[in-house]
């Protein structure tokens, strides 16, 4: 490990995750406030680390959906790291086995913007990534923990339901800067609204697919 590299990727992080921990405390309260145990939802940082996906499995979970539709669901939400990962392949071939095996656990948003830029030698850009993903791991745990620990306390009604959407709203809109993002957002919004009658949510499953199609296509045009 090289220690100032991983305190430059710690502290390049720390401010990203200014937007990231009121979202892992509300992730807390609704894991809280849902029928998931709150053991199981606690775990699930640790299992998925991805907030968007951990909060459509306990959203879909709490209301009696099929374990199968939740891990669909998840499944859609994450693909954008499929897109992640084939662009970090080049950082990762030179790395050895045991950072290729587990390094991708700690591939969220926020560290592939920076990591995917960087251009040092092997050992530096590794603990530089580490730096960044274990810290972020550390907040994210802490954030639910605290979510977790106001949702026993925080009565029921207070806008939560509504706190959820806004919060993504946050993380999404910054990104729409470009005509296939935009195209993708619109077309999974219709469809997601033209299929609430499917069961359990399906809709958000049906508009995510077709957003995704829509802005590939926007994209290649």
């Amino acid at each position: 490990m090289h220690w100032p590299s991983a305190r430059l990727g710690m502290r390049h992080m720390a401010p990203l995750l200014l937007g990231a921990f009121p979202f892992g405390v509300v992730l807390g309260v609704t894991v809280a406030e849902s029928t998931v145990p709150d053991w199981a939802g606690w775990l699930s940082g640790l299992l998925i680390f991805g907030g968007s996906a951990q909060l459509v499995s306990i959203t879909l979970l709490g209301e009696g959906a099929p374990a199968a539709s939740a891990l669909a669901a998840a499944l859609v939400v994450n693909a954008r790291h499929v897109m992640y990962s084939a662009a970090m392949v080049p950082k990762f071939r030179h790395q050895p086995r045991w950072f290729r095996w587990l390094g991708p656990y700690l591939l969220i948003d926020q560290v592939f913007a920076l990591c995917s830029v960087r251009d040092d030698e092997p050992q530096r850009w590794r603990s530089y990534y580490l730096g960044m993903g274990i810290l972020a791991l550390s907040m994210w745990m802490i954030a639910m923990t605290v979510g977790l620990t106001l949702g026993a306390v925080v009565p029921d009604g207070l806008g939560l339901d509504f706190g959820i959407p806004i919060l993504f709203i946050g993380l999404v809109v910054p990104t729409l800067v470009r005509r296939p993002p935009v195209v993708a957002a619109l077309v999974a919004v219709v469809v997601a609204a033209l299929t609430t009658w499917v069961p359990h949510r399906g809709g958000i499953l049906i508009g995510g697919a077709a957003g995704m199609v829509a802005g590939a296509i926007a994209d290649g045009r």
